[in-house]
């Protein structure tokens, strides 16, 4: 094992061991509390430069399945992108030997083979502590020998070795959205998926649910889309930065067809219905966030991951709150009052985590029928 150093923006320094590839990561620093789901979280778009922290002490038990090609259509599980999103991982232990009838490599063998580093033997609790203690930390992964840099090509130049990325100062949707549309599933149903880094269980509980989902480019032209209902998806970075997508979201409320936004796709589209949103100082990480249907005793665990918030009583007369989060009250879903918009800052999705408010989607479909 070769030593390898976790650099705080706050100036703190850990020491542990490499795993994965030895190169030197940079990107904010953020947490996940699931057990399992490794090979998903690591592929999310939304922790596109991100470094992510796993609570959960033993991961990489179960190995890596088979990785999907770069222009897979069939979306297989264990993923929920084409590769490798993070910026880097932490581990407190690493599982050497992976039992698993699907696993083809261990989670050490896919980092390196993916280009993504990580850190072992960090006592993930009190960095956790750390991170909900000091306001939008990033960090920077420093092997001993470091062989190059992760980079993202046009974000991060290479001449700053002390420096760190952070996702949220500039456009990141070119990075995870793809590129040319392309058409998934046969269904009754078309949607209109607006990729801004989505994750691939939402095409899968989209097809599942007998939907055509046309994958559609961050940055495509809306208004030649023949679709039945729009769906804007998760994705990383501010939804402030994101070119002029919100004044594109904003047209298609002319048209009355259904939308739904989902995690930075209800920050845009909060954005377009007039409201205003912020960064948060800690954001809402891991797969156990419990929110409320307002009006309602009704509860639900959720997945989050998110730096930005929709501010209160910035939304127009014609909008209202649909879920609030019961740790902070903080807005957690609106809807239109009287035209089928909505959205929710969780992942109904989940892949990992709760599937408490899967209902969401079969729910917002027969708003088609209607």
């Amino acid at each position: 094992m070769h030593k390898c150093s976790l650099v705080l923006s706050s100036g703190s320094r850990f020491s542990g061991e490499l795993i994965g590839a030895p190169l030197t990561s940079s990107g904010e620093i953020v947490f996940t509390t699931g057990m399992v789901g490794y090979s998903e979280a690591i592929t999310d778009p939304s922790y596109f430069g991100q470094i992510l922290c796993f609570t959960y002490p033993l991961i990489g038990n179960y190995g890596i399945p088979l990785p999907p090609h770069v222009d897979a259509t069939d979306l297989p599980k264990g993923f929920e992108s084409a590769k490798p999103q993070a910026a880097g991982v932490i581990l407190t232990i690493d599982s050497p030997e992976a039992f698993h009838w699907n696993s083809i490599q261990s989670l050490d063998e896919w980092l390196k083979r993916e280009g993504v580093p990580g850190v072992i033997g960090l006592d993930t609790r009190h960095l956790v502590q750390i991170i909900r203690s000091e306001p939008n930390l990033l960090g920077r992964i420093e092997p001993e020998s470091a062989e190059g840099d992760r980079m993202y090509e046009g974000a991060f130049a290479p001449t700053q070795k002390t420096a760190f990325f952070d996702p949220g100062i500039m456009n990141v949707l070119d990075y995870v959205s793809r590129k040319e549309p392309i058409t998934v599933g046969k269904g009754k149903r078309r949607v209109g998926l607006i990729d801004c880094g989505v994750k691939w269980n939402i095409v899968r509980q989209l097809v599942d649910l007998d939907c055509e989902v046309q994958l559609l480019p961050w940055d495509s032209d809306f208004s030649s889309v023949d679709c039945d209902y729009w769906l804007i998806s998760n994705g990383p970075g501010d939804p402030t930065r994101t070119d002029d997508l919100i004044q594109r979201v904003s047209r298609l409320f002319d048209e009355d067809r259904p939308i739904l936004g989902i995690c930075l796709g209800h920050q845009i589209l909060s954005l377009a219905a007039g409201a205003l949103t912020k960064r948060m100082p800690y954001g809402h990480r891991s797969h156990n966030q419990p929110v409320y249907l307002v009006g309602t005793r009704k509860g639900y665990i959720t997945s989050q991951n998110h730096s930005y918030v929709v501010q209160d009583n910035t939304l127009g007369d014609d909008w209202e709150v649909w879920f609030r989060n019961a740790n902070d009250q903080s807005i957690e879903g609106i809807k239109h009052k009287t035209k089928p918009f909505r959205s929710i800052q969780f992942h109904p999705e989940a892949s990992g985590g709760p599937q408490d408010t899967s209902w969401i989607f079969s729910e917002f479909l027969s708003e088609v029928t209607k």
